[in-house]
């Protein structure tokens, strides 16, 4: 062994099987001190009276925490839990217990690597090692076909280059015994939602699936998708619906947190292609890895660039801060109902599917022209399944601001509605003021007379809002009302 005591210090990486850094610490050191800091910085508010980290995804992240000090305990391992700021007191940490290193996950963002680059400066001060472990993507960075500052900047070249030219590795296998020594210290607790400013959201049971964090559920929500529901090998087809809990794998939420690895997925891909089927369904959902794969190795590339307006293109639109606007589109009561029946799904559940994101972003910035990085903001608050590189990358990407070829990535709300909401269901589910209009009708209200609203107990202006936006006959399909 190369070393006596190792603490690893767990992060977006809330899982047992496949992790790098627990594996080699156990392979390295006699004894392993697995931790975990709760940093207020990401609780902390970060404008328009929005909390960095919102209440669904600190519920989330607190059961995630929780699952994994349980499957430590059960290796014959703990968890020390601790509130603060990880630089600070990881060293103190490593001083008091006379560990010789700290192994972590590595990150790619300004923030996270201004906490790692922090850290290893103190530590590397009072003669305590630090070692660093990918392992967030499907394509470790050592098996890239090109330097990640050479990274494509159209995806489809990435694609087709990664899967050319690279392997997905191996899984690394789950400990068997975790050896945690004897130590007279507070283990800490898991801190309550509300001494972070939060508290506890409601269980909506209108939400497509019951979100809770941690690996053992990650895995069986795996287990259920791919093999008890038989749903992979209809994924492509389904993968842009809007009700129900199987028509997309939901897997987002856990890959995010780290509570499942991509690569861990992809094995199961492999395997259910062996004894089930192998389709265009199979390799889709290796694509969406390959997708949150690629927004993680261009986040790394441009570093804080992706949060800066103009993004990682050098024109700056003249984006609007119209703040009662902004909040109108939040809260689900712009008057378009496509747009509002997502984004009360996402207020009151932390989830909204990947068809009604991409909606919902373009009306944002493209019909309402609003600071596309108020959207990121309130998504990075709220979704359950928020992970800082696909966030960002997407919202660029809408914006026209990002890794997109074309100018301008618009979506006509109301032929999306009518492709993939035709009888109005899913706004008929979230919009229950509009329940009585039947049929694509219910998309466009404000076409109805006002005896025809009457009759379906519709006031606009009342409990329904009239639109903020004016249809036109412009491409674009809307205008903004002064």
């Amino acid at each position: 062994m190369k070393y006596k005591r190792v603490i690893v210090w767990f992060k977006n990486d809330l899982r047992l099987h496949d992790h790098a850094a627990l594996f080699s610490a156990c392979k390295e050191s006699s004894e392993i001190i697995p931790v975990y800091c709760f940093d207020p910085r990401q609780f902390e508010e970060v404008g328009l009276g929005i909390q960095k980290t919102g209440d669904f995804r600190a519920k989330f992240l607190m059961e995630a925490v929780d699952n994994l000090k349980s499957n430590l305990i059960g290796l014959g391992g703990n968890l020390i839990l601790r509130t603060g700021k990880p630089e600070e007191l990881l060293p103190e940490l490593a001083l008091e217990l006379l560990a010789e290193a700290i192994f972590f996950s590595e990150e790619v963002t300004f923030e996270e690597k201004e906490i790692e680059k922090n850290l290893e400066n103190s530590v590397w001060k009072k003669g305590i090692e630090t070692r660093t472990f990918w392992q967030s993507t499907l394509f470790h960075i050592e098996d890239l076909p090109f330097p990640v500052n050479q990274t494509p900047e159209v995806f489809t070249l990435f694609r087709k280059e990664c899967e050319k030219f690279s392997k997905v590795r191996k899984t690394l296998q789950k400990p068997e015994k975790i050896n945690f020594p004897e130590i007279d210290l507070d283990l800490g607790c898991i801190p309550e939602l509300s001494t972070l400013g939060l508290q506890a959201p409601g269980n909506s049971k209108k939400g497509v699936l019951p979100f809770i964090g941690g690996e053992d559920s990650a895995t069986q929500r795996l287990q259920s998708y791919f093999w008890d529901k038989d749903c992979l090998k209809i994924y492509k087809e389904t993968r842009n619906g809007l009700l129900g809990p199987d028509y997309s794998s939901k897997f987002s939420a856990w890959l995010a947190l780290g509570c499942l690895s991509p690569r861990y997925v992809y094995e199961e891909v492999l395997r259910y292609e062996r004894e089930r089927k192998k389709n265009d369904s199979t390799y889709w959902l290796v694509f969406e890895l390959i997708w949150r794969d690629y927004f993680r190795f261009v986040s790394k590339k441009h570093g804080s660039k992706i949060f800066q307006l103009q993004g990682i293109k050098k024109h700056v639109d003249n984006w609007r801060k119209d703040e009662k606007l902004f909040w109108n589109w939040a809260e689900g009561k712009t008057g378009v109902p496509f747009v509002d029946a997502n984004m009360r799904e996402l207020n009151a559940t932390g989830f909204m599917s990947n068809r009604g994101r991409q909606n919902v972003a373009s009306f944002l910035v493209n019909d309402l022209g609003i600071d596309w990085r108020w959207g990121a903001m309130y998504f990075e608050s709220l979704l359950i399944d928020y992970d800082v590189c696909s966030n960002w990358g997407n919202w660029m990407y809408v914006a026209g601001v990002g890794n997109d070829p074309r100018e301008n990535r618009y979506f006509n709300i109301l032929k999306q509605a009518n492709n993939y909401d035709k009888k109005g269901d899913f706004v008929r589910y979230w919009v229950p003021e509009l329940a009585k209009i039947p049929g694509f009708d219910i998309h466009q209200p404000n076409t109805l007379t006002k005896n025809e609203l009457k009759a379906y107990g519709v006031h606009l202006g009342a409990n329904y809002p009239h639109p903020i936006v004016a249809f036109s006959t412009r491409e674009k399909g809307m205008s903004v009302k002064n």
